[in-house]
């Protein structure tokens, strides 16, 4: 059996790993801007910028000479070619240099380079024809691709890129990094400019990449928000600075007469009084009453107890020191009105008795460069009680799974995640989903895209494959907007916005909520999420090589035949 001559990698010998280190965690820094893993959540991300110089010190050749195989050159021109590929590495990893096509063009043809001198050497090889064709690349797979960093960065370095795994989630993550935008690279967007738009030049600049298609699903998807604020505008209304409210709040006089935007709601959950001389009373569970902590614009909730009931009244300015700070300590909950212990074994048994709910604490409004933090109202939390959803999910939270502590108070099913209004918002925003495709396919064809009539799943190509991509990334900024639409997500006081609930792999259970306006610009809105992933699929590049995703058993599996792994 002839041997294969295969040159030492760059890999083998060195790497510039501080430069490698630093831009990895420059990666990671808050505030870069849109990101590829945008799209779509995924746990434990692995860094563009190392993949990128991983992959790229794995396919090019070490310069040292080789005696065994008679491949290189001497130490001291070894030592001066391979500070030229640490160069490319060093450029490479930039964040700046993601898709700068000159610095790629130069890493690509440092690959091109060594692929050819490996098909050289093994050029007498009886398989030479098969194995070492030194016009065609040998394709990438990565076999356990999860958020498909790796199978991105080796299309982005010129190679066919193949991403499988056994996680059907994952698998179409990767079909929405490296498998649709290839398919539709250059295309033109065929969907209607949004309505008040004007056509203007930046538009035509340049359609090159995913640049079209990520046009088509902002268009597609400010359609779904017009349709869906036509549908269940009035779930959000906007509320009114009245006199009344000024003479109780003279803060709030500039705004009198004016109609807020709702940024938030802001609920407590709630349990019925163990004391029984106030069983009839839900009584709140709050880890804090304090709602913005910034300096100069601090704001609290204080429950005013009134006999046998009590009210939420929001207060400016810093919470006295002799305020209750909340109802939620470590070792279970406090009742505001006869200072009852309620320890979590009872809030538990609360819960699962259905008799947990929630109240109204406050409205966070959007004012003139500031939040305006108002006391809730009878109807705004009457407005809420509206909502029936139609269509919400039966299916079942897990008995029992780590990190997931919700089902010990009463949370069995994914519905349960969720309120009324919640669930009403993010069931419109998925009927328009299939809407919205039929009309992609249409304006397509008018367009003149042609069509196989075959699906993307079946390997389609035409009009209705981009019908299903433009669905894909729609339903991924559903997603997205779930993350941030449900019953589990706190408000955060230091920074005054809705957090998401998968700050990390667990679903625990979250005391008091906030419940964004999805119908707004902000954040948790589905226009928020959705202008902020187009960004992101604009990040993914120009590449021309193909991409395959595949749901596959990575210890039962052929694809890796003959691939770069």
């Amino acid at each position: 059996m002839t041997a294969i001559k295969s040159p030492k990698k760059l890999i083998e010998v060195a790497l510039p790993l501080d430069d490698i280190n630093a831009a990895c965690a420059h990666e990671k820094m808050p505030g870069i801007g849109p990101h590829p893993r945008g799209i779509h959540l995924w746990w434990a991300r692995r860094p563009l910028a190392a993949a990128r110089a991983v992959l790229f010190a794995q396919l090019v050749n070490d310069p040292g000479y080789q005696r065994e195989i008679g491949y290189g050159v001497n130490k001291k021109e070894a030592e001066i070619k391979r500070e030229k590929l640490f160069q490319i590495i060093r450029d490479l990893v930039k964040w700046e240099n993601t898709n700068n096509e000159e610095v790629l063009n130069r890493a690509r043809a440092a690959i091109w380079e060594s692929w050819r001198e490996t098909c050289h050497l093994n050029r007498n090889h009886p398989q030479a024809a098969e194995l070492f064709n030194p016009e065609k690349l040998p394709a990438f797979h990565d076999p356990f691709a999860g958020g498909g960093a790796i199978p991105l960065e080796a299309q982005r370095l010129g190679l066919e890129s193949y991403a499988s795994d056994l996680n059907p989630v994952a698998v179409m993550i990767n079909k929405a990094m490296i498998e649709i935008p290839p398919k539709f690279a250059g295309q033109a967007p065929v969907g209607p400019l949004p309505e008040g738009e004007k056509y203007t030049n930046s538009y035509a600049d340049d359609w090159s990449g995913a640049r079209g298609l990520a046009e088509d699903v902002r268009r597609y998807g400010h359609w779904m928000h017009k349709e869906t604020f036509r549908a269940i505008g009035h779930l959000y209304p906007k509320v009114k600075v009245t006199p009344a409210m000024v003479a109780e709040r003279p803060d709030l006089k500039a705004y009198q007469g004016e109609e807020l935007t709702v940024i938030a709601w802001l609920w407590a959950r709630t349990v019925k009084s163990p004391n029984p001389a106030f069983s009839d009373v839900d009584v709140p569970l709050v880890r804090s009453f304090v709602l913005s902590s910034k300096k100069g614009k601090e704001a609290w909730a204080e429950p005013v107890i009134e006999g046998k009931s009590y009210r939420f009244e929001v207060r400016k300015g810093k919470q006295p020191a002799d305020a209750i700070v909340g109802t939620i300590e470590r070792t279970g909950a406090t009742c505001i009105m006869s200072q009852t212990a309620m320890p979590f074994k009872y809030l538990r048994e609360e819960g699962k008795a259905g008799r947990m709910g929630e109240r109204l604490m406050a409205i966070v409004a959007e004012g003139v460069r500031e939040r305006v933090y108002l006391s809730p109202s009878v109807e705004a939390e009457q407005v809420a009680r509206q909502a029936e959803p139609v269509g919400a999910p039966e299916t079942d939270l897990p008995e029992k799974a780590l990190g997931f502590r919700v089902q010990e108070y009463g949370m069995r099913k994914h519905r349960n995640l969720f309120t009324s209004r919640q669930l009403v918002a993010l069931i419109t925003f998925s009927d328009l989903i299939l809407k919205a495709r039929e009309k992609s396919i249409k304006d397509a064809k008018a367009a003149g895209m042609s069509d196989d009539g075959q699906s993307l799943a079946l390997g389609g190509s035409g009009a209705t494959a981009y019908g299903d991509a433009i669905a894909i990334y729609l339903a991924f900024c559903v997603d997205r907007c779930a993350d941030f639409n449900n019953s589990l997500t706190g408000w955060r006081s230091g920074n005054e916005k809705i957090m998401y609930l998968f700050a990390r792999q667990t679903i625990s259970m979250v005391w008091d909520f906030g419940e964004a306006n999805i119908l707004e610009n902000v954040v948790g809105g589905f226009i928020t999420n959705l202008e902020y992933q187009v960004k992101c699929l604009q990040k993914i590049g120009k590449s021309q090589a193909r991409g395959f995703a595949l749901q596959l058993d990575a210890a039962a599996q052929d694809t890796s035949n003959l691939k770069v792994i």
